[in-house]
């Protein structure tokens, strides 16, 4: 049994060691983790478990026979992160670059349907340069079958994915179905075709960190959701979002221990009363604000995760905690592009409220928009149905659902924007809202153009009937004595009234109506 033992420490030692100790300090000098150190800094201490240390590849040609590794270029199994449940698998690029060969893939995917059948996230940790070439179709394959279990999880268990290296061609299409990816600045990058196939076919010069790095996806194109100075901050990242999201679908949204305090703000307690917030808006209606004060205001004192912060940045989405249980935010932001809702905030809220209603995370929406982004570049390039989406995602969204009114709910946005009328619980309002049509010197213009025009003095007409306009229209009374306000209340009482509400409604029960699937305008 000894010598059986010591074989087994043999084979053992040799897989740890991955593509050896040369390519490891290759990997070091990019500075880059290897796939074993980055699941140590993520799992808690001594509880990673990995499921298929021994594999190998099966491929026999191009002299693959006399090359083989144990792990075949992907590390896998289960563990906790602050003592919950997660599946995980590690791609090593020591070995064959990471590459994805049948065997690679089907220990992934052994992971995610262990994942599916016991209701816990999934973390991809990707640094691979793509299929394995010699393995042809069997590789592309093994892709396929990811790709399917992807889609099946949606919705069903959390999924992230962390971009560490290279992830080209086929391989991106994985991180792009699951829920949020993050990726490393300088040592990650992500495209469907490289900068030389780029260059033959566009005559574009670009190198691989301009057409697909950190910086490119997180500001230009959206396609990931954090960007991350090195690898441990990526880590942490993952850490703190999982603290925000349930296990599964089934779960509710987790909390923590959560105090009021009656005075003040101190340790281990919140105030609830925020006299901060009656001094935020602006006296001038069209000077901008930083609608994060408001978010800050309102929250758990420094709970804010911001998602897809240098994207679309006339909409602030992210989780924060509210008297201790997980919340979704969507916030229009005046201080960029004076909040309008364009075609990329539009795509950006609308996914991020599908991942919050699939995950029983409530919705809170603070509101200041004064409508659509004007112009033929959002028009042709489908800014109505990009507005769809959002529609769609707040109108098929059964957690519960509240929205603050700060300053303007103009036009179509209003409805948008989780009115009473697709469906919110609560709808509050400050009294510096200003719910209409649209602002009040184009409704003056065109309500009062006639007498406008006829006046000797136009300039003084229009002013006076946009002072009356004003006082008659631009305030949330109007609507909350329709009832599409629930409540005009004090900027200072806005934490207190949103916990009695979030309360009140955690017991919410609304099914859609049968069907196989809705058609969301993609």
């Amino acid at each position: 049994m000894k010598n059986k033992i010591e074989e087994l420490n043999k084979k053992i030692a040799a897989a740890q060691l991955g593509g050896g100790k040369k390519r490891i300090d290759s990997q070091h000098g990019k500075g880059k983790l290897t796939a074993r150190e980055r699941i140590h800094f993520l799992m808690d201490e001594g509880s990673f478990e990995e499921i298929g240390m021994f594999v190998t590849h099966r491929s026999v040609e191009f002299g693959m026979e006399r090359e083989k590794y144990l792990g075949d270029g992907v590390v896998t199994g289960y563990g906790t992160i602050n003592g919950r449940m997660v599946y995980v698998f590690s791609q090593d690029f020591t070995v064959f670059g990471g590459s994805l060969s049948e065997t690679h893939a089907e220990k992934i995917c052994r992971i995610m349907d262990l994942a599916m059948q016991n209701g816990a996230p999934v973390i991809g940790l990707n640094d691979s340069g793509g299929a394995r070439i010699q393995e042809g179709v069997v590789s592309l394959g093994g892709y396929a079958d990811i790709f399917y279990r992807n889609t099946r999880a949606s919705g069903v268990i959390p999924q992230l994915s962390a971009i560490m290296g290279p992830c080209a061609g086929g391989a991106v299409y994985s991180p792009a179905i699951t829920d949020f990816i993050m990726m490393v600045e300088n040592t990650s990058y992500m495209f469907v075709t490289g900068p030389n196939v780029v260059k033959t076919v566009t005559h574009e010069e670009v190198t691989s960190e301009e057409l697909g790095g950190a910086s490119a996806h997180s500001t230009k194109s959206g396609v990931t959701h954090f960007s991350c100075a090195n690898e441990i901050a990526c880590i942490n990242t993952i850490k703190a979002l999982l603290s925000y999201m349930p296990q599964n679908c089934e779960d509710d949204a987790p909390s923590v221990p959560y105090s009021p305090l009656s005075n003040g703000r101190g340790v281990g307690g919140e105030a609830e009363k925020r006299p901060e917030l009656n001094n935020i808006i602006p006296k001038n209606p069209n000077q901008p604000y930083d609608m994060r004060d408001v978010i800050s205001g309102v929250i758990d004192t420094e709970s804010f995760l911001e998602v897809h912060k240098n994207f679309a940045e006339n909409i602030v989405v992210g989780f924060a905690r509210l008297a201790g249980k997980s919340i979704g935010i969507v916030a229009n932001q005046p201080a960029f592009l004076a909040g309008v809702l364009d075609i990329d905030s539009s795509n950006k809220a609308a996914r991020f409220v599908r991942f919050c209603d699939s995950f029983n995370i409530p919705l809170l929406v603070f509101e200041d928009v004064p409508g659509f982004l004007p112009g033929t570049d959002q028009e042709w390039n489908g800014i109505i149905t990009s507005g769809a989406k959002l529609l769609y995602a707040f109108c098929e969204a059964t957690v519960p659902r509240i929205t603050v009114i700060t300053r303007k709910a103009y036009g179509g946005a209003y409805d948008v924007m989780n009115s009473k009328h697709i469906g919110a619980d609560m709808n509050y309002a400050w009294p510096s809202a200003e719910i209409a049509v649209m602002g009040a010197k184009g409704a003056t213009e065109i309500i009062f153009k006639t007498e406008i025009t006829a006046s000797k003095n136009p300039t003084a007409t229009l002013a006076e009937k946009e002072k009356d306009y004003i006082e008659h229209f631009a305030n949330p009374y109007r609507a909350a004595e329709r009832g599409y306000i629930d409540e005009v209340i004090q900027p200072e009482d806005t934490r207190e009234k949103l916990i009695k509400a979030f309360n009140m409604l955690k017991n919410k029960v609304d099914n859609l109506p049968k069907k196989k699937h809705g058609n969301i305008p993609l």
